[in-house]
């Protein structure tokens, strides 16, 4: 039942942004989606089942976004600093991002294992869920892939791609960077764009 699951991961996420992790009780994020909470463990499990799908809705989120800013300009470098903004402003608005990203889970939030868990859930969702979740340094890669993979032009040389490839690692990196200790006037646009000037082509 998707739509059972995407509103208790809503009150899930809503709890969390109200309380710590270990204060959101089961019962009440099943009576805020209007659900059982029978329905709530045969969805999720437990509480940590719960937690990391809560944590994997986040980090498609966040990659969808990605995806979405490596599509909104024609020009790499527009398409390059759209991305590194996308990250800044996810990890600032939503703390399981800036956690992923950065690797920091306060305690306030919950801190699932990040290799996979034993599922024996019925739910391809959980099953997806229960299996490893990334670290800052599979997002880094993702992230830079997939970067690569949008900017690629048709016939593009082995020797482009590696130079593509580090660019791409490269703004991932400052916008990284930027979610840690944010930048001054200008923000995270001004220190990629300085930092592409000379390596990419409009």
């Amino acid at each position: 039942m998707p739509a059972a699951r995407e509103s208790l991961l809503d009150a899930a996420y809503t709890a969390l942004a109200r309380r710590a992790w270990s204060a959101v009780r089961m019962v009440d994020v099943a009576a805020t989606a209007g659900v059982s909470r029978q329905t709530l463990y045969n969805e999720f499990g437990s509480k940590e089942g719960l937690a990391r799908a809560l944590v994997r809705r986040e980090a498609d989120g966040y990659l969808a976004g990605v995806e979405r800013a490596l599509s909104t300009h024609s020009d790499a470098r527009d398409r390059l600093t759209a991305t590194a903004e996308w990250t800044t402003a996810a990890a600032r608005d939503n703390a399981l991002v800036r956690a992923m990203l950065t690797g920091y889970w306060s305690e306030r939030l919950p801190a699932p294992t990040l290799s996979a868990v034993p599922s024996s859930s019925a739910v391809p969702a959980q099953r997806r869920a229960d299996g490893p979740l990334p670290s800052p340094g599979d997002f880094v890669t993702i992230v830079r892939d997939r970067a690569v993979t949008a900017l690629s032009g048709p016939g593009a040389n082995k020797a482009d791609s590696g130079e593509l490839a580090r660019s791409c690692e490269l703004v991932v990196r400052i916008a990284l960077s930027c979610v840690s200790a944010p930048p001054g006037e200008g923000g995270v646009a001004d220190l990629v764009r300085c930092a592409l000037h000379r390596q990419l082509r409009p």
